[in-house]
């Protein structure tokens, strides 16, 4: 090899080398870059580094991986479930029950649940602990207390159920609404009966009372008033009467209208007036 071929050949080398790199990297570059969208989470695969990192959950943006490594993508948002299911109450007897469920995996423990549960988390765990919840609270209640004003109490009962199983999947449970509550429509009417029959008796009561009460205030009253008539009764001495008898003489008899005045014969008797006129 002359020297003017040696020297062509190290310039050429590393013109080589650069080019042969681009191509790899255009060749991988799909695979060594990941973009994370909008309201999403990642969790990194590491294959020659110990499998899935649970420590860090990748957020929104670019970016680079070693071409060999796998980063799993999640939805983050808060995303919700219809759930339709069938029940039975206290007493044995069917309803249906209509429930929307709103949650979210949580972001720092997104790596455990890739690793241990996995993308299909939502089939697997969330509707199975929701309708075990439902079936469990529902399950404490007669018919009566489930058409009656128990809806909010079940509600945050089956919340607390689901909320209580979640936690230690790695899922955020946000809320539980109960949309309806179905009965046969027999046992639905029967309980209208008798929904009717306690606010009859109740009103029935209220009025019994009231009217027990006003007899009370009236027996009161005439106590007081025959106790205020015994004392006045008392208090009338024949001399008192006489008193005001004249008390009243002296004002017919300073009164500027004509009038005759007749002196009663008895000593005991009061003067009369008669007659009156302008």
């Amino acid at each position: 090899m002359t020297q003017e071929q040696e020297v062509n050949w190290k310039k050429v080398l590393p013109v080589g080398i650069v080019i042969a790199a681009i191509i790899l990297i255009i060749i991988f570059w799909s695979s060594m870059t990941v973009t994370i969208e909008s309201g999403q989470g990642g969790v990194m695969f590491r294959t020659f580094g110990g499998g899935v990192d649970t420590t860090k959950t990748y957020g929104e943006g670019f970016h680079f991986k070693a071409p060999w490594n796998d980063m799993n993508v999640y939805n983050m948002r808060q995303q919700d479930i219809d759930e339709s299911m069938n029940v039975l109450s206290s007493n044995g007897l069917e309803i249906q029950i209509d429930v929307t469920t709103w949650f979210q995996p949580y972001w720092s423990q997104l790596g455990l649940l890739h690793q241990r549960i996995g993308e299909n988390y939502v089939q697997e765990v969330v509707r199975p602990v929701l309708r075990s919840s439902a079936r469990t609270v529902i399950g404490r209640y007669t018919p009566d207390q489930l058409y009656s004003a128990k809806r909010d109490i079940i509600q945050v009962e089956i919340f607390d159920e689901t909320k209580k199983v979640l936690d230690n999947k790695y899922v955020q449970l946000n809320e539980i609404l109960i949309r309806s509550i179905v009965l046969p429509e027999d046992l639905k009417r029967a309980i209208e009966r008798k929904l009717k029959q306690e606010q009859e008796a109740l009103e029935y009561e209220f009025k019994n009372e009231k009217a027990t009460q006003e007899a009370e205030r009236q027996r009161i009253e005439a106590e007081g008033k025959a106790r205020a008539n015994e004392i006045l009764a008392k208090s009338l001495t024949p001399n008192i009467l006489k008193e005001k008898g004249i008390q009243a003489t002296v004002k017919l008899a300073e009164s500027p209208n004509a009038k005759i005045v007749i002196i009663g014969t008895d000593d005991q008797e009061l003067p009369v007036i008669l007659g009156g006129s302008n």
